[in-house]
């Protein structure tokens, strides 16, 4: 395509388009009409600049005026608790629900990995001696020991918040560096499996793991379910830069993307309540037994809420990506 030629037939109408812009308000009704029917156009315009001839300042140009031209004609946005309410209540569990047939496999070959460590570690003594000497183990896994004080070391509240942080950072860290093929995403949950493993394998190996399955399962069900979450939606985004299906790359990465800062959102509020039960309830005087049942009713409650919420969301055609009005404007491709 020659670019001066394209140029020079197309350039009155994006003059004429930023005259209107121009006016902004004081436009009549078929001013109005032309301010659209150009708009159009100049994306259609920009979009086979883009593709057969790009030119930096030509394309900063028309993306500019596009850009302007959207924001009369769509209008602006404030965010209101409306919009934080329907997140909750349909685009967060409808974006976890649609990613569903990644994480649940996830969180089942995790936890089988983490018990096959634990396992390894537990029946094979030389193992035991390689992870740290004896008599440090036996402090580790006494009663009383490192293992229980752990969770009643610090204050509930701070001790909860720093939870918090934490396992909020290690679910971000899986939805952002899953663009990287997934690979850091295994690396992260496989350090997340290998730690549990350990501790499932020296109180077993001690004759504890009743204790250890007691401090861990009340929290640990949610806490890890959203790690799980996070890590299959990370290898799901991972996996869109492999094969990114019909669409072009770009565009399905940017969808992938945008459910996945969402989701870091929403897991940070699920990872808030699990940390507020490591805080508060793992290290209470609580029965064992109720300590447990209310980390499985936790667990329930966001399964039910994701399964229940999500599926209807999902079905009405949430799929936890921003509103229409607040996504860019995917131009058609020249060919």
């Amino acid at each position: 395509m020659d670019l001066d030629v394209y140029v020079t037939a197309h350039r009155a109408e994006w003059e004429r388009l930023d005259q209107l812009l121009r006016r902004g308000a004081k436009l009549t009704g078929a001013e109005a009409d032309e301010l659209v029917a150009l708009y159009q156009r100049t994306a259609t315009h920009l979009s086979i600049v883009q593709s057969s001839a790009p030119d930096p300042m030509l394309t900063a140009r028309l993306t500019q005026l596009v850009a302007r031209a959207r924001a009369v004609v769509t209008g602006t946005r404030r965010s209101s608790w409306r919009d934080a309410a329907r997140f909750l209540t349909a685009g967060f569990p409808a974006a976890v629900y649609r990613s569903r047939h990644w994480w649940v496999p996830t969180a089942v070959l995790s936890t089988l990995l983490a018990v096959l460590i634990g396992w390894w570690i537990g029946t094979h003594p030389e193992v035991q001696a390689a992870i740290g000497a004896p008599g440090d183990l036996r402090e580790m896994t006494r009663p009383g020991g490192q293992y229980e004080t752990y969770y009643s070391s610090h204050p509930a509240a701070s001790f909860a918040a720093q939870v918090w942080t934490n396992n909020a950072r290690a679910a971000a860290m899986c939805l952002v560096l899953g663009a990287f093929l997934g690979i850091p995403v295994l690396w992260i949950l496989f350090l997340n499996m290998l730690n549990l493993g350990v501790g499932i394998g020296l109180m077993s190996s001690a004759g504890r793991l009743d204790v250890f399955l007691g401090l861990i399962l009340p929290h640990g069900l949610l806490e890890l379910t959203a790690v799980f979450v996070a890590a299959g939606t990370g290898l799901r985004l991972g996996w869109t830069v492999i094969d990114p299906g019909p669409r072009t790359r770009r565009a399905a990465l940017a969808e992938r993307g945008r459910a996945a800062v969402g989701m870091a959102i929403g897991l940070a509020l699920v990872l808030f309540v699990s940390g507020l039960i490591e805080g508060f309830v793992t290290p209470s005087g609580l029965p064992t037994w109720a300590r447990i049942t209310l980390g499985i009713a936790a667990e329930l409650a966001f399964l039910t809420y994701v399964y229940v919420l999500g599926g209807r969301a999902s079905r009405a055609g949430y799929q936890g990506d921003l509103e229409e009005a607040d996504r860019s404007a995917e131009l058609p491709t020249a060919a």
